[in-house]
């Protein structure tokens, strides 16, 4: 499968200003920027975002949500930096910004005073908390994932342990993007922008929504996913014989018979295994039964059996696995990107497809302020701006 073709990619056309650091900011920017938006990231004067110097497990904060982008700086105490920056606005579709609450409106580049400027400008924020009680409150990933339940239900008992990325950043971001694209849709009816938010605290509530129904069904609160009761039988990570860590999930019956007739075991027909409801009650006997049965085949005879039976299967990989997947690699789901470094690696490309097309990379992450002449020098006279705000 090959990257997009040249031609017009979906949001081609849409400006979007994109103030932001750190996850939740610049995944919002970066789905746009896929999906053909010119976004133009505002980073501060010298050495630019902070997210680019970060260390340890932020390290690649940057260069995974950077690219397509441009990068222009400005200075948010000059007077003549932020009247520039109006003006680069009053060019714009979209803003986007996850700093603190007010932070931005205190510079004069908050919703109402924007929108006032320019009345078709759809306003993005990204915030820990929709408006209620915690709306002020500084949130993280983190954070959110504690008051939710969903560290709760990720660790073993009484250990509660935050997801192994930052999914609520990242979905938050999702959910931003997808609030733009629907109040762009919605401009072409009433022609105005409008202000749009995507909270963190609000995605992670969404995230164990199911959690929450079951017990509001059963009357009983969810034990967490690491000690909790299977709903399938055999649903487990298992020891090949060549020492592999290997998933497999067996979650109907007929797939039951598929396994129990691949593997020719006597000891998987008996009737105390028959349906799906006796294997998870037995689950205490069935797993280390079947630990012992599949043991004694190796990693790739028993990922040929899963994939000629159509159960599912995973081997236990690390992220860096995935550079030599096969199936990334053959569908366009990498992309080569050049690190600011000049060195030369890939990303995962957007998880969406048009067609037998996926978006694909126009440029690498800028440099700070890569971009700042070239805009600049691209925007309208100040009564041409004015004019076009009113259009």
């Amino acid at each position: 499968m090959n990257a997009a073709p040249e031609q017009a990619l979906p949001l081609d056309g849409v400006r979007v200003i994109e103030f932001s650091h750190m996850v939740m900011g610049p995944t919002c920017g970066l789905i746009l920027a896929d999906l053909g938006a010119e976004v133009i990231k505002v980073e501060p004067p010298g050495k630019g975002d902070h997210t680019r110097y970060l260390t340890a497990s932020g390290t690649g904060f940057f260069p995974a949500f950077s690219r397509n982008k441009k990068s222009v700086q400005f200075n948010l105490k000059s007077e003549s930096d932020l009247a520039a920056l109006r003006r680069l606005i009053g060019t714009a579709d979209v803003v986007v910004e996850n700093f603190r609450p007010g932070g931005l409106a205190a510079r004069g580049l908050g919703y109402e005073a924007l929108s006032a400027e320019n009345p078709r400008l759809i306003y993005c924020s990204l915030k820990g908390f929709l408006s209620g009680p915690y709306e002020k409150r500084t949130a993280l990933d983190e954070v959110v994932q504690m008051m939710s339940g969903l560290a709760y239900m990720t660790g073993p008992p009484g250990r509660p342990l935050r997801a192994g990325a930052s999914v609520n950043d990242m979905m938050g971001g999702m959910f931003g993007a997808i609030a733009i694209l629907a109040a762009l849709r919605q401009r072409e009816t009433t022609g105005r922008g409008q202000l749009v938010q995507s909270g963190l605290f609000e995605n992670a509530a969404f995230l164990v929504s199911t959690h929450m129904l079951q017990q509001a069904i059963t009357g009983v609160a969810p034990p967490s996913m690491a000690a909790g009761r299977r709903s399938w039988g055999v649903y487990d990570v298992f020891i090949t014989s060549d020492g592999v860590s290997l998933f497999i999930g067996v979650v109907t019956d007929r797939q039951w018979e598929i396994f129990t007739e691949a593997l020719g075991e006597a000891a998987l027909r008996d009737p105390a295994w028959a349906t799906n409801t006796l294997r998870a009650e037995g689950r205490d006997v069935l797993i280390p039964l079947v630990q012992s049965l599949v043991g004694k085949h190796s990693a790739a005879e028993l990922e040929a059996l899963c994939e000629r039976g159509g159960l599912p299967f995973a081997r236990i990989n690390q992220p860096g696995d995935l550079y030599d997947d096969p199936h990334l690699q053959a569908s366009g789901g990498l992309l080569p990107l050049t690190l600011p470094d000049g060195r030369a690696t890939s990303v995962p490309a957007l998880p969406i497809q048009f067609g037998e097309a996926r978006p694909g990379l126009r440029s690498n992450p800028p440099a700070p302020g890569e971009h700042t002449g070239e805009i600049l020098a691209s925007l309208p006279p100040e009564e041409e701006t004015a004019e076009a705000q009113g259009r």
